[in-house]
Order: structure tokens, then C-alpha cells, then sequence
């Protein structure tokens, strides 16, 4: 029973991270800089990393990203997501574990600056040009401010249902 509720909060957080993800596909922000997302579909990976396993979150965030880029009709950006996804999964994990999620906030923050960081890194090996590090300061700024955003989310979400998810995992 305990895995059936664990694999049901699984199918849940994916779902909801990969219909915000499609969603926020669809809208351009009006902001000058390229590539800049809120990045909202995160907020279910982090939540999936304060309740389920570190392996179950990475599930959720492989799906999400490979369905939403097939969903999204933008299987070109499958390599920039993964990228920059897996390595702010590896940081917000390592964070997670090393201050735990009273400092959910900040956690986000540091899990967006990976995030882009990786993507430009990405961005500079596929486009064979250093160039693209011009982008990474506004980059940075606009994720400390939407990891914070997220961040928040996920401190309202954990405070609305998280005591009732832990009760329900055990």
C-alpha cells in the first residue's frame, strides 16, 4: 500500500509539473533577454524531493522534461532541459540534505542559477562559441528572482498539504 500512495504522489506532482510546464511553454514573457522562464514546473520536482526519494523526484523531472518536450512540439530544447535540470536536481538535492527545507527558498534560488548555468554551458558546446556567456548575468538575475518565487511556492505548498502528504506516506 505504502508504494501504491508513493507512486500516486509521483503520478500527481508529474502531471501537474508537466501541464505547467506545457502552459508556460506557450507564453512568451515580455522580457528582452531570450530564454529567460519562470520556471514553475520546478516546483514540483522540489516538493518531490521533500517527500519522496532523491531517484522518484529525478522520475518526475525526466518525464516531465522528455513528455513536455514531445507535448510542446520543441523537441530542439530536450538537451537545454535536461541539461539545466539535472544539474539543479543534483544541487537542490545536495542542498536539501546539507540545510534542509527551512531554507526551501533559497534552495530554489541556487537550484535556478544551475539551471541556467547549465543550459549556457550546453548552449556554448552545441554552438561551438564562448559567446553565449554574455547571457549568463541576466540569466542569473532573472533566476534568483523566479527560484525565489518558486521557492515561495513551494514553502506555501508544503505548509497548505505537507503535513497531510507525510502522514499519507507512512
Amino acid at each position: 500500500m505504502k508504494a501504491t500512495k508513493r507512486l500516486c504522489l509521483c503520478g500527481i506532482l508529474c502531471a501537474a509539473a508537466l501541464t505547467v510546464f506545457i502552459i508556460e511553454a506557450q507564453l512568451p514573457l515580455p522580457i528582452p533577454v531570450p530564454g529567460i522562464k519562470l520556471g514553475l514546473a520546478n516546483i514540483f520536482t522540489l516538493f518531490a524531493l521533500m517527500y519522496l526519494t532523491p531517484r522518484e523526484a529525478a522520475a518526475i523531472l525526466l518525464v516531465r522534461i522528455l513528455l513536455g518536450s514531445i507535448f510542446a512540439g520543441q523537441p530542439s530544447v530536450l538537451l537545454y532541459s535536461l541539461s539545466g535540470g539535472v544539474l539543479c536536481l543534483i544541487g537542490e538535492t545536495l542542498l536539501l540534505r546539507l540545510i534542509g527545507k527551512n531554507f526551501i527558498w533559497e534552495i530554489s534560488v541556487f537550484g535556478a542559477m544551475l539551471h541556467n548555468t547549465a543550459q549556457i554551458i550546453c548552449a556554448a558546446v552545441i554552438t561551438n562559441t564562448a559567446a553565449v556567456f554574455w547571457y549568463l548575468p541576466p540569466l542569473l538575475i532573472a533566476a534568483a528572482l523566479t527560484g525565489a518565487f518558486c521557492g515561495l511556492c513551494v514553502s506555501a505548498f508544503d505548509k497548505a498539504c505537507g503535513e497531510r502528504v507525510q502522514k499519507m506516506l507512512k
